[in-house]
């Protein structure tokens, strides 16, 4: 399974920048409006330390790769068109943007932490614009695209109940093309103290908050508080965090990070993506404008924040919000391969509470067929089929068909 992130939020937040240094593309940049005018879908890599150390062997990745120690696992991003308001209805580009956002695991909401576009996605004097309303304009539409189609289907969701199919699969069964489970709906209703009533006589607010709280829950989605480099931008993302206190805020400059990854592929500098340093190695190659606009990253980006957080953003949305385990399956345990020879060939991200079951499946179908027991490859122990995997766990399956 390829894990997708979408981007989201107005037009000129800088999406396509956060976009293009993630994955190195080289999509549109302009301050026009709808200047993304269909999703553009690139890789992209979330990092975790890779275990060959740990076990002292050189691995050798098929399905990612491993540099200085670092796995890099690749995922789908997709910049989606910027939302304006009454999307939800159908204005601008909202049916291609909803469409493609439900095929997301998890949002990445850019802002412009700067203020720097008015309420319209316009480009407007720094400091004038309110990425807290930005937020929430975005936020709002999204939640009525989940209340439409509450609304859209109420006939047929009191058919099913009134046929015997229950209320939680009932709704569940709306909203099924976009990722919602049994779980979610269960969740909201309770949440939202709509257990008990019934169907018929939900109101507006009841389905209002239905809608806002299965938002949150199926859709989880980190800000992006972009635009740091930009002198201002500090206290919009210290408002961002005080109003949002219930999501994760990211610091990040898309355009220090678009600069860092070019200057690398060229072999300027020496950086990898999500790192808190870079050295420059070819430094009678820079001219003076490129020297000040790497010393500006490196003490105004770095110095303040650490990092660009492009890669940061990404690495949370992964292992934070999805809660993702980064797992190696072998073939051979003593050789830690695949039944090819390749030491550590692949990881595989599951859910959190997944199970030896669930690796198998996810390796092969065929191999849930016969399956008797996983064995922990650092411990050395047998862990039977309803285990929850650990992250780094290394796991060899053992099967009736294999033995």
């Amino acid at each position: 399974m390829v894990i997708k992130l979408g981007l989201i939020g107005k037009t000129n937040t800088g999406k396509t920048t956060f976009f293009n240094s993630a994955t190195l593309s080289s999509a549109e940049i302009s301050s026009y409006p709808f200047t993304t005018k269909s999703a553009l879908t690139g890789t992209a890599n979330a990092i975790t330390l890779c275990v060959h150390p740990e076990f002292k062997v050189i691995d050798n990745p098929n399905n990612s790769k491993c540099i200085n120690d670092w796995r890099y696992i690749p995922i789908e991003l997709i910049d989606l068109p910027g939302l304006i308001k009454d999307a939800w209805k159908g204005k601008g580009l909202g049916n291609q943007f909803l469409s493609i956002a439900a095929q997301s695991d998890a949002l990445l909401h850019v802002v412009d932490a700067s203020g720097g576009i008015d309420s319209s996605g316009k480009i407007t004097e720094i400091g004038a614009g309110d990425p807290i309303s930005d937020f929430a304009d975005i936020e709002e539409e999204l939640v009525m695209w989940y209340l439409k189609i509450l609304e859209g289907n109420r006939d047929k969701v009191s058919k099913l109940i009134k046929s015997g199919s229950g209320m939680i699969p009932s709704i569940a069964d709306l909203y099924r093309g976009i990722g919602v489970t049994n779980n979610h709906v269960e969740e909201t209703l309770y949440e939202t103290n709509l257990t008990e009533k019934d169907f018929d006589n939900f109101n507006m607010d009841d389905g209002k908050r239905f809608a806002t709280y299965l938002r949150k829950i199926s859709k989880p989605t980190l800000i992006v508080a972009n635009k740091m480099d930009v002198e201002g931008a500090e206290k919009n993302f210290d408002r961002l965090r005080e109003r949002y206190n219930d999501s994760i805020v990211i610091p990040v400059s898309g355009d220090s990070e678009f600069t860092l990854r070019r200057a690398e592929q060229k072999g300027l500098i020496k950086y990898s993506p999500g790192s808190e340093q870079f050295e420059i190695i070819e430094h009678e190659k820079l001219n003076e404008k490129q020297l000040n606009a790497l010393n500006l990253i490196q003490k105004g980006i770095m110095g303040e924040y650490m990092r660009t957080g492009v890669q940061f953003a990404i690495n949370i949305a992964v292992f934070k919000l999805l809660k993702m385990n980064s797992v190696y399956p072998v073939a051979d345990e003593k050789n830690l391969s695949d039944k090819k020879g390749r030491v550590l060939p692949d990881l595989i991200l599951l859910k959190d509470g997944a199970t030896i079951r669930d690796l198998a499946r996810e390796i092969h179908t065929d191999l849930t067929k016969g399956l008797l027991y996983g064995k922990d490859l650092r411990y050395n122990l047998r862990l039977p089929i309803d285990y929850q995997i650990r992250d780094r766990d290394v796991i060899s399956l053992v099967s009736a068909a294999k033995k």
